[in-house]
């Protein structure tokens, strides 16, 4: 199926257009055949399926994905790598590219159909918001499949007593597994650590209400504002309030006050939030 797909020299394409890798955008370009395969399998395409994928780069997993989609949205922000794209996905008469942020575009816009899934190699501090992005906007993807940092990975699919700003943002919306790993050398340039690949199967909806949502992230950021000290201090310093106030918070929803933020589970936040939410 892969066998007409060109390898992509990412130090000779760069070169030719006169451009280099943007290190403030984040910029490590995946070029190796046997990982952009993964990436495409662990995505589980179907031949009617579109397919946004975030970050195009270069587009070397375009290129694997739109072989088995129906369509393949391409979203790039950085505007000196779209001439590059349009060259490279030119023989792909399914893939669509648009050039702008995902974070200031909505699905609905992009003529996504409903239960589309995302593919995307993306910088790690934007990982959180572009899942709750895609996950508050109509129509919301089956399933994501996300190349981060390895520890990042980690992150998002830790568990108590680990537990992570970062899992619980996404937790609430689907569930995370890693699928793979891939090395620092598969990339252009190779990032300083190894990547993993991890998937995560949507919800039909939130595991909170979402009445509840705005409260909880609320609750989590202020909990994990200040990781090294007890929830009723945390939270009384992220959220302005008296100790005495945060600990009756925690008092209403049957948590100890002296336990810590990453010690709770997805459970106990959405007590917290539910007990303190006010319409």
């Amino acid at each position: 199926m892969y066998q007409e797909i060109p390898p992509l020299d990412a130090i000779a394409l760069l070169k030719r257009y006169g451009l280099r890798a943007e290190k403030r955008l984040g910029q490590n370009f995946l070029q190796d055949p046997l990982a952009l395969a993964k990436i495409a399998a662990i995505s589980e395409i179907e031949s009617t399926d579109s397919v946004l994928e975030i970050g195009a780069g270069l587009g070397s997993l375009t290129r694997y994905l739109s072989v088995l989609a129906r369509e393949v949205v391409a979203v790039e922000l950085d505007d000196k790598l779209v001439p590059v794209l349009r060259g490279v996905i030119k023989p792909y008469a399914n893939v669509r590219l648009i050039h702008g942020d995902i974070l200031k575009l909505q699905p609905k816009e992009l003529g996504l159909s409903p239960n589309y899934i995302v593919a995307a190699n993306i910088p790690y501090h934007i990982t959180s918001a572009i899942i709750r992005h895609l996950l508050e906007s109509e129509p919301k993807p089956r399933r994501i499949v996300l190349t981060v940092q390895k520890e990042v990975a980690e992150r998002i699919c830790s568990n108590p007593p680990d537990m992570s700003l970062l899992a619980l943002s996404v937790q609430v919306y689907g569930k995370p597994n890693i699928e793979a790993h891939i090395p620092a050398g598969a990339f252009f340039p190779a990032p300083k650590v190894d990547s993993a690949v991890v998937r995560i199967e949507v919800y039909a909806a939130p595991l909170i209400p979402r009445s509840f949502l705005p409260q909880f992230f609320k609750l989590i950021k202020a909990g994990f504002s200040q990781k090294r000290k007890t929830l009723r201090n945390a939270l009384a310093a992220g959220l302005k309030i008296s100790a005495g106030e945060a600990e009756i918070l925690l008092s209403k929803a049957g948590i100890e006050s002296r336990r810590r933020a990453e010690t709770l589970n997805l459970d106990e936040w959405k007590i917290l939030a539910s007990q303190n939410y006010k319409d």
